[in-house]
């Protein structure tokens, strides 16, 4: 019994401690890898066809997605401001959420559920499948050959969606405020007299961050899968999982240290 009790006792503290493992397994590869991200030769052709995957055809989906996330920030708001008389205040007041937050958050979301979900299964399934080996085996830098490409891409695509998402879903709640009966020049006049550049500056600044980060956190799962199919499947949950809550968690010390900033 007392045996029993030890154990359960001492569960958290090895939980803990793999999981600081892991963590420090990812920042020391990310260590070593990073000097790579600036070394010859430079793929283009690759960073192209990766631009073209991560963010091409993530368009569609991050274009739907703000549409809606748009109409109903003004469908929120407009119930909330006319309670008080203050419609006209809806237009800055949704252009500062979705740049400062909406956005970025969103849009590395789906970047997460489309792109980096993918990313972890390709790569995972080269591993299990030795392919990452044959490479090596060609004296390929693997980790240059298959990581760099595309987390370049995910860190380029990522600001220049947030930058569709946060015009497409501007003009969606536009659009929809205007037809609840808020004055449009009214509307436009708040954004024009209260937003600051740096509304939308902070958000392209946060895609950089969460292009890097959830990229990395991909590539680096599904670099080092193990145990056939099913440890491919364990890999790109993980992936997705760890990359969201990285996310958050990011964009929780990013919005402090822009306020602690003034920015």
């Amino acid at each position: 019994m007392f045996e029993a009790f030890l154990f359960r006792l001492g569960q958290p503290f090895c939980a803990f401690a793999e999981f600081s493992a892991k963590i420090g397994a990812f920042f020391i590869f990310q260590a070593r890898f990073f000097p790579l991200l600036f070394s010859r030769p430079f793929r283009g052709a690759l960073l192209l066809k990766q631009l073209e995957a991560i963010g091409a055809n993530s368009l569609l989906v991050v274009v739907m997605t703000a549409v809606f996330t748009g109409m109903v920030m003004a469908i929120q708001l407009y119930g909330a401001f006319h309670q008080f008389g203050a419609e006209s205040m809806m237009g800055y007041a949704i252009f500062l959420a979705i740049g400062r937050e909406l956005g970025p958050v969103f849009t590395a979301l789906m970047l997460i559920s489309r792109a980096a979900s993918a990313m972890a299964a390709e790569l995972g399934t080269m591993r299990v499948t030795e392919q990452i080996d044959a490479i090596e085996a060609l004296s390929v830098n693997s980790k240059a050959y298959l990581l760099t490409p595309r987390i370049l891409a995910t860190t380029i695509a990522a600001p220049l969606l947030i930058a569709v998402f946060d015009f497409v879903a501007n003009v969606g709640s536009y659009l929809l405020a205007v037809e609840l009966g808020v004055n449009k020049h009214a509307y436009m006049r708040t954004i024009v007299s209260f937003a600051h550049l740096s509304d939308f500056l902070q958000g392209c600044v946060k895609g950089v961050v969460f292009g890097y980060l959830i990229s990395a956190i991909a590539t680096y799962v599904g670099f080092n899968a193990k145990g056939g199919a099913k440890g491919v499947g364990i890999a790109t949950t993980q992936a997705v999982v760890s990359a969201s809550v990285a996310l958050f968690l990011a964009n929780y010390f990013l919005s402090s240290l822009f306020l602690l900033l003034d920015w």
